[in-house]
């Protein structure tokens, strides 16, 4: 995996930051859908590359429960990790349990349940 997201890096949209991010989601039936981030001059209007490949996975008829592991790839050093609103996308769409597999440009990697990253998860339950 850490070869097709160095490889999915170079179709990053980041002419403001210079930071490429590319991610990777795994479906529970293998399919994979690719994501990168793509900014915006309005950097609100800027979406991350976790978000991108879960967004695609949706469009092409997936759903809540079909998710299996995510990976990410920022083009740094250090290992890059999900934003705290594609968090809170992980907890809408994986289990708890799923892992979300962090790398640097170097291939160095750490692993993570989502309950890890999202240890105070706000969902459905709290809105009723």
């Amino acid at each position: 995996m850490n070869n097709k997201l160095k490889q999915l890096l170079e179709n990053s949209y980041s002419p403001y930051s210079k930071f490429r991010v590319a991610a990777i989601v795994v479906m529970k039936d293998g399919t994979e859908f690719n994501g990168v981030n793509v900014e915006n001059a309005s950097y609100g209007a800027t979406i991350c590359a976790e978000r991108s490949a879960i967004v695609s996975a949706i469009s092409c008829g997936y759903q809540k429960g079909d998710f299996d592991k995510l990976y990410v790839m920022c083009d740094n050093d250090k290992i890059g990790m999900p934003c705290f609103i594609c968090r809170q996308v992980l907890i809408e769409f994986f289990d708890i349990e799923d892992e979300v597999i962090c790398f640097n440009n170097k291939g160095d990697k750490e692993v993570f349940k989502v309950k890890e990253l999202c240890p105070y998860p706000f969902g459905e339950e709290d809105l009723k």
